[in-house]
């Protein structure tokens, strides 16, 4: 079933139509900057101007980047703190005058790697964590999504938020080499191991094309893949998303 996947990011909304039995992308990956700031209204515009971008006229999953619960924003994340309180998917409704199935952006590009991907017929528990602006991780038992992780929101030993020690957008403004940062990574990494003895960790967002070059400085005594779908997962997820919600 060929469906519209959207993924919204702290510096790019991006988007394909999607073979969402596969997760080959149908057509090239569009993408829009995010405006700043990204209010509500501003971000809503951009997902406009995606419907009209592909002449889309059927339902659309889309991947959000911080907690959704029924479709309602429930934490402000990267973007704007306008989005806290915000039914998500009636204002991208009222504004595409399309349906929209809309849930976080970790647990879709999650579900796409568990289902086709890195994490195809793993069993036990796995953790995909995707590092961007703000750190996502998704939770599945046994391939099962268990929604609404937020290991970004954990304290570090330092008292501060760990995304905000770890991400990728940290390690650009702060200028630190692959080094400095995957070792604030892999505390994240062993703090997983220890709470959640997972059997697998994938590791997504743009930073894992890096794998190679920092995997060296990680210490976990657990299996690590880099996700299949890099990029791409939060688009594929969210097609998959639609299709599963539309039945």
């Amino acid at each position: 079933m060929e469906l519209l996947g959207i993924d919204i990011g702290g510096s790019g909304i991006k988007a394909a139509i999607v073979d969402s039995n596969t997760g080959n992308l149908i057509t090239e990956r569009h993408r829009i900057p995010t405006p700043k700031p990204s209010t509500p209204e501003a971000v809503a515009q951009v997902i406009k101007q995606m419907i009209e971008h592909f002449n889309w006229t059927q339902p659309v999953g889309c991947s959000f980047p911080t907690t959704i619960v029924n479709g309602k924003c429930i934490h402000s994340g990267n973007l704007s703190k306008k989005w806290l309180n915000v039914q998500v998917d009636e204002l991208f409704e009222q504004t595409c005058g399309l349906p929209f199935y809309v849930s976080n952006d970790a647990d879709l590009a999650g579900m796409a790697e568990m289902s086709l991907g890195a994490g195809k017929e793993e069993k036990g528990v796995s953790i995909v964590i995707t590092i961007g602006t703000g750190i996502g991780s998704g939770l599945f038992y046994n391939g099962k999504l268990i929604p609404n992780l937020e290991l970004g929101k954990m304290l570090h030993k330092n008292g501060k938020i760990i995304e905000f020690h770890t991400a990728d957008s940290i390690r650009k403004k702060e200028d630190l080499s692959l080094e400095e940062w995957a070792k604030r990574f892999d505390f994240l990494l062993d703090y997983t191991r220890i709470v959640f003895s997972p059997s697998l960790i994938i590791l997504g967002g743009g930073i894992s094309k890096k794998y190679d070059r920092f995997k060296k400085y990680l210490t976990p005594d657990v299996p690590v893949k880099v996700a299949q779908f890099r990029n791409n997962a939060g688009i594929i997820g969210a097609a998959m998303y639609s299709r599963d919600q539309m039945g």
